[in-house]
């Protein structure tokens, strides 16, 4: 598995989404699933530059990749270690409401849950480690 620390800063993400567009170079992955992998990575690392520290605090995101299985699928963790904070135990943003009757938040991650194939949480020696996972034959 391919690791990489970054800062957990918005001028970061370009790098991230390159460092996960390296470890897909190899394989044949299908535009729409690229752009899904994009938007994930992008709402959870911002999320984690926006919330996961204090203000003021210089914290830092590890990113680990990697891309194997039958069938072919990549597999991306996010690991930080700023507050704990479960997002996959919030409830759903009911898209159903109208922006203004829908409480602030949620609709990032409720993305990333449908797009990909599995998405989980756990807080371990002390980090938040967010893993998602997508088939690249879809």
């Amino acid at each position: 598995m391919a690791e990489k620390r970054f800062p957990a800063t918005d001028d970061q993400l370009e790098q991230v989404q390159a460092f996960v567009a390296q470890q897909l170079e190899a394989y044949d992955c299908p535009a729409r699933v690229k752009f899904q992998l994009d938007v994930a990575v992008e709402e959870i690392f911002i999320n984690i530059a926006h919330y996961a520290y204090q203000p003021g605090q210089n914290g830092t995101a590890t990113v680990r990749c990697c891309v194997g299985g039958d069938p072919l699928q990549v597999t991306i963790q996010f690991l930080d270690s700023g507050k704990p904070f479960d997002p996959l135990a919030r409830e759903d943003a009911d898209t159903t409401l109208s922006a203004e009757d829908r409480g602030i938040g949620g609709l990032g991650i409720l993305m990333v849950k449908k797009s990909m194939d599995a998405v989980g949480y756990a807080y371990e020696n002390g980090s938040n480690v967010l893993t998602i996972k997508k088939n690249l034959t879809q």
